[in-house]
């Protein structure tokens, strides 16, 4: 459907000077009958979520894709909590199946991979949200073990390696597809953990490396920054050590520049439903962030 929009207009008179202007002009404006990512095939890595009071960025973008028309494959490596993100979808009259995933296991990417394309035929989507900071293995450069380092990369690095390996010549085949990495404000900012900081500052690297590598395959990748951000995983691991939720929240929401307050999970959604859909078609190779504006405090 098209709206058109009809203006008239009548001689111009500026300055005692007349200058003859279109006696209508006539502006189409497009509606849109679909939505955003319809019929669009999805896999979010890192689907569940930690357990806690408010919504993850997995579980949010995983159903924020389904309220746009995505059929979506939810996988986690806690079976149980990949299921409870479909039955939301499901219960709303989306599409979705649940799949238990170690990203650590290369075998278990390719299965979850060929398991969508059997499934649905194609994959549109793929996004990235798994990232872990593991107490006692994460630390500063001095006290981090060689174990610890490794894990975390095999963790929140070599995982997105690994899954945009598996679908990438799916999506070179079909000749388009989108690939949302979930890095962390902590790449970019000073930050104590060095397998954290150090990870999540290559998945900006790996991302920009997949937009330039496939560019020409009609294939996009984008990189998203969060902040501080109010999700089971940022602030229920401090509430767990001792410190009660009130001051926690309290802190983390007076370092946001922009009003005061942290960002919730679906802040995040919103950014990946966009960078998934058509309307940022000549986006790629972008690291966004979304954090309320702490990137430039």
């Amino acid at each position: 459907m098209t709206i058109v929009l009809l203006f008239r207009f009548d001689t111009n008179l500026f300055f005692g000077v007349s200058y003859p202007s279109p006696s209508i002009w006539e502006i189409k404006v497009p509606l849109e009958n679909k939505r955003p990512l319809e019929n669009k095939i999805a896999i979010v890595v890192g689907g569940g979520q930690t357990a806690g009071e408010t919504i993850g960025n997995g579980r949010a973008t995983a159903i924020l894709f389904a309220r746009e028309g995505a059929r979506i494959a939810v996988a986690d490596r806690l079976l149980s909590s990949a299921e409870e993100t479909v039955k939301m979808i499901v219960a709303e009259g989306f599409e979705a199946f649940a799949y238990e995933l170690d990203v650590r296991d290369e075998e278990g990417i390719k299965n979850l991979v060929s398991a969508v394309v059997q499934k649905w035929g194609r994959i549109d989507i793929l996004h990235n949200n798994v990232g872990v900071s593991i107490a006692g293995q994460d630390a500063s450069v001095e006290k981090i073990t060689p174990e610890g380092f490794d894990n975390m990369v095999a963790i929140n690095l070599r995982s997105m390696v690994l899954t945009s390996k598996h679908v990438l010549p799916h999506m070179r085949q079909a000749g388009s597809g989108v690939i949302i990495n979930i890095s962390s404000l902590a790449a970019i900012k000073p930050f104590p953990l060095i397998g954290y900081k150090t990870t999540k500052a290559a998945v900006i690297a790996l991302t920009e490396q997949l937009a330039a590598g496939n560019a020409r395959y009609g294939i996009r990748a984008n990189v998203i920054l969060p902040g501080l951000m109010n999700t089971p995983m940022a602030v229920e691991g401090r509430v767990n050590s001792g410190k009660p939720r009130d001051e926690v929240i309290a802190e983390r929401d007076r370092l946001v520049p922009l009003g005061r307050k942290m960002g919730s999970a679906w802040d995040v959604a919103h950014a990946a439903a966009f960078l998934a859909s058509d309307k940022a078609g000549y986006i790629t190779g972008v690291s966004l962030p979304v954090d309320g504006g702490l990137s430039i405090a």
